[in-house]
């Protein structure tokens, strides 16, 4: 049989090192299917993942990118397909991951005619992709699918090979030399790039000339955590992570305050305002109102994404390169400072607020569960090798404030997107690239409601594939889109209106006893410790209902005049939850304070008994 043009993509694919695909069908997109299903049957094909949506596939082929370091794939057809991708691709450009988007379109004929399902692909794709091409012709095959798969690497996002119906069914021809017919390979280029010796002897003068240095590391410094670390400890540096970081650092590393601004630490705040060096690495932190003011500290770069480098803060020094291997050739030229109060202060501050968190966590509310107590009591259990993923909602806040992923642990969610519903599809690919492992999904109720209940179905579809079928999905049970309404406060001192926040309330644990899974409803905190336990202890499908308080305030590490402001104003004009929202967060300030009071204490105690003086 003639090998047809899906058949050469599909191979290609395979060439490209991929073994998967998330995809849904469609007429569109139908031959390639076919091919797909051929493929299969010889046993020569890619794994097909079929979840219940579009943006679905491409959220999982995002975060199988993340969670694998490979190309992820996802396949939709013609336009309603290839529209709903785009969330998922949007997500993948704005974390710089590499995922390559397979898209059916009419046959050529109807290209331009307004016929069914015909829509200008390449227009509609073109923000969103890193580079995108319609397949004309199969001699034009091989150089575009080779060409999407090294601009995805390289260019660090999504690509779109868009391929015409009747196109895909075409005979794939030999290629021979012949004029405006390129014969590309299937071979990645190197990213492992070092910037020039001037810069990086550039970098080491600035570093050692610093007495406060602070390291901002970011998800594209995986990989790298031995240099990192050993760079940090030459020149007596803290460190902060990125949210989508955690997993590049340890938690057990004394001087990693965790993260920065509204879900980070107070020492890491306090970092960023006594350091005189910043160093950033591998990350496009995108909270400007958290950095050094200007001209506070020196500040250098390192990334691979030349166009975001220098953006947040005026850095004296850019750096374009891979963060393992500049770090690696920068390492031999930092000195070994001896004075290394600047990193034992943060040692000291970081276990202070370590305490705080688990204050707050320990506070009861009378309106429902402390979710702080539900993470708290999560980070306790987490098991070796573990993943979690978060959604962008008040979930985020938890995650960032409770959650420490030791090493070999993982941990993800939509960053700079912030896209609801990413921590379902992101906990179900993690059980595709690591089928071995136990993967914990926390998520809010109103993300649950948008696909995450579909997604429990895909679930039981695949858990058979799965060597290790733990998968523990945690939801915040408070019938409210509680990030957005702290956000309507806080932002611009409107009370919540209840019309656009309410959550119609479900038995979310009922639902998963109808697919066959576990499900356990928490309405206490003394249920909390008990459901993790009971959850860890079944070896399959648990669904945690936690049944928490709106009303617990995400409050930063610091509150603002701003925040406190636009929140009294909320409140003074009818929020309907006032009286909840003032009880709850005159408990957690109450907490707060103490916890400070007895640091500041602790401290006076600790001088006291090394110096002999208070």
């Amino acid at each position: 049989m003639a090998t047809t043009v899906s058949d050469f993509v599909i191979g290609r694919i395979r060439e490209w090192g991929v073994s998967r695909i998330f995809g849904f069908p469609g007429d569109g997109i139908g031959a390639f299917d076919g091919a797909l299903g051929k493929a299969e049957r010889d046993g020569e094909g890619l794994e097909y993942i079929r979840p219940t949506h579009e943006e679905i596939c491409a959220l999982m082929a995002t975060a199988y990118a993340k969670f694998t370091g490979e190309v992820g794939v996802c396949a939709a057809t013609s336009s309603p397909g290839a529209f709903h991708l785009l969330n998922g691709l949007y997500d993948a450009k704005m974390d710089n991951q590499p995922v390559v988007a397979i898209v059916g379109q009419q046959g050529l004929s109807s290209l331009g005619t307004f016929t069914q399902q015909e829509s200008n692909l390449e227009r509609a794709v073109s923000d969103v992709a890193v580079y995108t091409q319609t397949v004309v012709s199969p001699k034009q095959a091989q150089a575009v699918v080779d060409t999407a798969f090294r601009m995805a690497r390289v260019r660090l996002g999504p690509a779109v090979v868009i391929l015409p119906h009747d196109v895909q069914s075409m005979e794939m021809p030999e290629l021979a030399p012949e004029n405006w017919v390129s014969r590309s390979s299937a071979v990645a280029p190197s990213t492992s790039i070092v910037p020039p010796r001037d810069d990086i002897l550039k970098a080491a003068e600035i570093i050692n000339a610093g007495s406060r240095v602070t390291f901002l590391v970011g998800h594209g410094s995986n990989g790298a955590t031995d240099e990192v670390l050993k760079a940090a400890e030459l020149c007596g540096a803290g460190i902060i992570t990125a949210l989508r970081a955690k997993q590049v650092i340890s938690s057990d590393v004394p001087f990693h305050t965790q993260q920065l601004g509204l879900l980070g630490s107070r020492p890491s705040m306090d970092q960023i305002a006594g350091c005189d060096t910043l160093v950033l690495l591998g990350t496009n932190y995108p909270y400007a109102q958290f950095m050094p003011k200007s001209g506070q500290a020196r500040g250098i770069q390192v990334d691979l994404k030349p166009e975001q480098m220098g953006l947040r803060y005026p850095t004296e020094l850019n750096l374009w390169g891979d963060v393992k291997e500049t770090l690696a050739a920068l390492i031999p030229h930092l000195e070994d400072k001896t004075d290394k109060s600047w990193q034992q202060g943060i040692i000291e501050s970081m276990k202070e607020w370590e305490s705080e968190m688990e204050a707050e966590a320990m506070v009861s509310y009378d309106d429902g569960v402390n979710p702080r107590r539900v993470y708290h009591e999560l980070n306790k259990r987490l098991p070796p090798r573990a993943i979690v993923t978060a959604d962008a909602g008040s979930t985020a806040d938890w995650y960032g404030h409770h959650i420490r992923l030791r090493e070999g642990m993982l941990g993800d969610l939509s960053g700079r997107l912030a896209s609801m519903l990413a921590a379902m599809p992101y906990a179900t690919a993690a059980k595709f690239a690591h089928p071995e492992r136990p993967v914990i999904c926390t998520i809010g109720d109103g993300a649950f409601q948008m696909l995450g209940m579909n997604e429990l179905i895909t679930i039981k579809k695949y858990m058979q594939r799965w060597e290790n079928p733990q998968l523990i999905i945690m939801i915040l049970h408070n019938d409210d889109l509680t990030q957005v309404s702290w956000e309507m406060r806080t932002e611009d001192a409107n009370p919540v209106w209840s019309t656009s926040q309410d959550v119609e309330s479900i038995d979310y644990a009922g639902y998963a006893e109808l697919l066959g899974f576990t499900g356990i409803r928490v309405k206490s905190d003394d249920d909390v410790a008990a459901a993790w336990d009971a959850a860890f202890a079944h070896r399959g499908i648990t669904v945690i209902d936690a049944y928490t308080s709106k009303n617990v305030p995400p409050l930063p590490p610091k509150v603002a005049f701003e925040f406190a402001k636009n929140t009294g104003l909320a409140l003074l004009k009818g929020d309907p939850d006032a009286a909840g929202v003032i009880r709850d967060t005159a408990k957690s300030v109450v907490t707060e304070g103490v916890e400070r009071v007895k640091g500041a204490l602790h401290l006076g105690h600790d001088e006291k008994d090394e110096d002999g003086k208070k």
